[in-house]
């Protein structure tokens, strides 16, 4: 067998046919003997088949090639177009619960309000509280009036039939109120919206001279607020701490912050654990807080 043959020849393959022996001619010389093989047989040519063969072999040969060409670009072409597996995304963080922006959880009551950021506190805002504001009235109607604080804060003024007035040291009525009277307006505070319990009217004086000296900063919408300190903030102070108070005690340090500091709108006093208060204003862009002490005088402001 040689390279050329196959381990399992096809059985379609010719036969070579096998060369026949003759009996022995009796009576030669030398006793019975074989006689000399015949010629050959003339047998077909080999050299047919040996092409065949190596034709079958590199034909077997090529065909495995391509069985495995085809095999492995089927596998690139079904990983290539397979889906890739998801990668897990990770899920956004519940807000549930959180606090809301100024403090406060969301959809409950605020920590400070306008212009006060900090934790939730006991002085967590959840409504209008006592408060109050100064201005000139700038017009008159039957429920009330509207006025502008020195700083230019435009304020309505809500009466009810339970709203007091005076006038200096006496009492007047509400058809006293006119246009370009300067007022002190105390009362529960909703923004710049004042629910009157009294009116006062003062005498006239935009007071924008004392709003200038005390150095009020207007408000100005996207100007950033001042973060200057004036005086001296109480040790006991931390924002977010303290307890709104209402009644004569807001009343008095609700007037106090605003003689000194007049052109905004308090819209609540808070009582810190040391006792002093801690007036919170609004409608300006310096100061926020204001402190009064016990004896309602004004300490400081930030």
């Amino acid at each position: 067998m040689n390279d050329y043959d196959p381990t399992n020849p096809d059985p379609t393959d010719p036969v070579e046919p096998q060369a026949t022996t003759e009996p022995p001619v009796a009576g030669t010389s030398g006793g019975a003997g074989a006689a000399p093989p015949p010629p050959p047989a003339s047998s077909p040519d080999r050299s047919g088949v040996r092409r065949l063969l190596p034709n079958r072999k590199r034909g077997w040969i090529a065909a495995a090639v391509v069985a495995a060409a085809v095999i492995g670009i089927s596998g690139y072409a079904a990983a290539s177009t397979s889906t890739p597996a998801t990668t897990p995304t990770a899920a956004a963080p519940s807000t549930a619960g959180q606090g809301a922006p100024g403090g406060g959880a969301a959809g409950g009551p605020l920590a400070g309000g306008g212009g006060f950021p900090g934790g939730g506190g006991s002085n967590a805002r959840s409504g209008p509280a006592a408060g109050g504001s100064t201005g000139t009235v700038r017009s008159v109607s039957t429920s009330g009036f509207t006025m502008s604080t020195p700083a230019g804060q435009e304020v309505t003024v809500n009466e009810a039939s339970s709203t007091t007035y005076e006038n200096g040291t006496g009492s007047t009525t509400a058809s006293a109120i006119t246009t370009g009277d300067s007022v002190l307006v105390l009362g529960t505070v909703n923004g710049t919206t004042i629910t009157a319990t009294q009116v006062t009217v003062q005498p006239t004086d935009d007071g924008s001279a004392a709003s200038s000296a005390a150095g009020v900063v207007p408000f100005q919408r996207g100007a950033p607020s001042s973060a200057k300190q004036d005086g001296q903030i109480p040790a006991s102070y931390t924002e977010g701490s303290g307890t709104i108070v209402s009644g004569t005690a807001a009343n008095k340090a609700t007037e106090a912050a605003l003689a000194a500091y007049p052109g905004g709108v308090v819209d609540r006093v808070v009582q810190l654990s040391g006792g002093e208060y801690e007036v919170h204003y609004i409608g300006v862009n310096w100061p926020h807080h204001i402190f009064v002490d016990q004896a309602f005088k004004v300490v400081g402001a930030n």
